[in-house]
């Protein structure tokens, strides 16, 4: 994953704007690996739980030919591997929603865009982002309460006892970065400064 840093996309803003989008910038890079943390987390869990039931099942398996000695107490999976993959799944989702719009990776219709003067495209994209912006806001501050809500209240998952803030404010976390990164493609706009940074991009399929 290419994510140099080099100068350059945001040297056109305004003094005052330019250090809070190179901020928003390397946070949105931090997001970025946090999801791969969080990708590489869930692989790790999932392939254990395979491991674990298939030695399991081939103990089982072994005492019922006559291996007596065995343990019979062998956990056939791994405690609560897949309520921990749902949280790790979310938190890779969120996590990773900044970096991937910085980078342009997010699903867009450009039928009308490639029809549109470069003037018009511009203001297209300062409503965009400016929607994008109050509604990923508006999901931050939801989810801020529904996270502080939990943890006022004690609320702990039914299987495991994981306290539930805690899944909560991860996500919560990302999409408040999400919010920042809309709030810079807003700004980016307005100054006619470049919306993406190909160098977050994948720089090729084999990575």
């Amino acid at each position: 994953m290419a994510v140099g840093h080099g100068p350059g996309l945001n040297d056109g803003a305004p003094a005052l704007l330019r250090p809070a989008l190179d901020v928003i910038d390397r946070l949105g890079r931090l997001d970025g690996w946090i999801a791969g943390g969080c990708l590489i987390a869930l692989t790790a869990l999932m392939i254990a739980e395979v491991v674990v039931s298939a030695v399991a099942n081939s103990i089982y398996w072994l005492r019922a030919k006559g291996f007596a000695w065995l343990p019979a107490d062998i956990p056939a999976s791994v405690p609560n591997a897949w309520e921990y993959s749902s949280y790790l799944m979310a938190a890779s989702f969120t996590f990773g929603a900044a970096m991937t719009l910085r980078a342009g990776g997010h699903i867009r219709v450009t039928l009308l865009l490639a029809r549109l003067s470069p003037a018009h495209r511009r203001l297209l994209e300062i409503v965009a982002a400016l929607a994008g912006t109050l509604l990923s806001g508006f999901l931050a501050y939801s989810m801020v309460l529904f996270t502080w809500g939990s943890f006022t209240r004690g609320a702990t998952s039914i299987n495991s006892d994981t306290p539930i803030w805690i899944p909560q404010a991860l996500i919560t976390f990302g999409i408040i970065l999400l919010s920042l990164q809309f709030f810079a493609r807003f700004l980016q706009a307005v100054c006619g400064l470049p919306l993406e940074d190909p160098r977050m991009r994948v720089a090729g399929v084999a990575e």
